[in-house]
């Protein structure tokens, strides 16, 4: 069975209408087979977002790995300006039609890792592809510093069984790391770009 960031071997398709409240904002989400969470907003990502601050938030926002789409749309429902982009084209088609469902403009495009972002964010916010394995985690933490301004942040979200404490110890190394949050396992951290260049 294919994962959520494949395009090959999808199950047949079957969406299906999902509700969240989210800072005490109601959303409706299509999610459907082999798309992260399909049953709805899964507890790590609710921390993740539970845990910003919308009003201290301001420039641009890259949601990676974006699912069906609901960090990314959250964000663009305060009048953020939000580009999202996942590997999965069935996760991007519903991403297109949850915005629509929930009223709001965001910048959805394809992309495999940052091979199509051309530009840098403020923010890049993310619950990231634990399955991918470690390489290809720590190329998506680590390479976020190239597509962010100094005094950019990436913020992630990863549970301390997927090795939370180490990701932070490395991450130390590059980033001036703080843990916004911790909940039930779940380290939400915010990783500040220090660089002048990347």
């Amino acid at each position: 069975m294919a994962h959520y960031f494949e395009n090959e071997g999808l199950a047949k398709s079957d969406e299906k209408s999902t509700k969240a409240i989210i800072q005490d904002k109601l959303f409706t989400f299509i999610t459907d087979h082999n798309v992260f969470s399909k049953n709805g907003l899964d507890f790590g990502t609710r921390t993740l977002l539970e845990s910003i601050d919308v009003n201290n938030i301001k420039g641009n926002i890259l949601d990676f790995g974006c699912g069906y789409g609901p960090i990314g749309i959250f964000l663009a429902s305060h009048g953020l300006t939000v580009d999202m982009i996942d590997i999965n084209i069935r996760a991007l088609n519903l991403t297109k039609k949850n915005a629509k469902i929930n009223k709001v403009h965001a910048n959805i495009f394809e992309s495999n890792i940052y091979e199509n972002v051309v530009k840098k964010y403020d923010y890049i916010i993310t619950n990231p592809p634990i399955r991918v394995g470690k390489k290809i985690l720590y190329e998506i933490l680590f390479e976020a510093q190239k597509y962010l301004v100094k005094g950019g942040h990436l913020i992630f979200v990863i549970h301390k069984d997927q090795g939370a404490k180490s990701v932070v110890k490395d991450l130390e190394k590059k980033y001036y790391v703080k843990i916004l949050e911790k909940n039930k396992g779940f380290y939400v951290i915010d990783c500040e770009n220090l660089l002048t260049t990347c």
